[in-house]
């Protein structure tokens, strides 16, 4: 199955309530996920976790996570270039890899469904696989570039970044029709993208080594 976004309702604004780091060590953050009380930004060669509360860094993994970052209730995902692990968090034990559909060219990770989902940058196309295998279950088409993806309250929301604009996309997930759009400051941009859950998104800051958090909109939760 595969749909397209093909409307264009007017943005708005994003409100950012907060910023985190850069942290120690840290150049650029990837995929972020939220496993319920710390913060995981991918770094690189590293996870690294944090307080949303206090800003403290609290957690680091040395495992590859050079883009997104899932969280299932009880292990991370991280895609690592052609692969994704699947990774213990008390530990930072590989328990399993499958493949990325992107090959190499993949960018958000969230979990949601029973499943995975998968943003590809350039391909402008979100996919969701299942997380046991790899292989793909439904494909949602964009027009814009995807970095980070993430479900809350059966919302699909993702995250856009071309030259030096940055967006964030509430979508139909059965049509792919735009619904929202939280524009970010220019040269703000957005990597990685994950819900706490309730009111707020963290935005991976990309090259700045920040994490923000954004306002999710009361519209949107209407």
């Amino acid at each position: 199955m595969t749909s397209k976004t093909d409307s264009q309702p007017a943005s708005r604004i994003a409100e950012i309530v907060r910023e985190y780091g850069p942290f120690d060590g840290v150049d650029k953050v990837g995929g972020l996920t939220h496993d319920g009380q710390r913060v995981w930004a991918a770094t690189g060669a590293r996870l690294i976790a944090f307080d949303p509360g206090s800003g403290e860094h609290t957690r680091t993994l040395d495992r590859a996570a050079d883009a997104g970052t899932a969280f299932d209730g009880k292990h991370l995902y991280q895609i690592a270039e052609e692969r994704i692990d699947k990774i213990d968090p008390a530990t930072g034990d590989v328990l399993a890899s499958i493949p990325a559909p992107g090959h190499g060219a993949d960018s958000g990770l969230t979990w949601a469904e029973g499943s995975l989902w998968v943003g590809q940058y350039r391909d402008r196309k979100i996919h969701q696989i299942d997380p046991a295998t790899g292989a793909v279950l439904r494909t949602i088409e964009s027009n814009r570039f995807v970095t980070g993806v993430t479900w809350v309250d059966g919302e699909l929301w993702h995250a856009t970044w071309e030259g030096d604009e940055s967006e964030l996309r509430h979508i139909d997930p059965e049509s792919g029709a735009v619904l929202d759009r939280l524009e970010m400051p220019r040269g703000v941009h957005i990597s990685g993208l994950e819900s706490d859950g309730a009111d707020l998104f963290y935005c991976g800051g990309g090259n700045s080594g920040k994490v923000r958090a954004v306002r999710r909109p009361r519209a949107a939760r209407a």
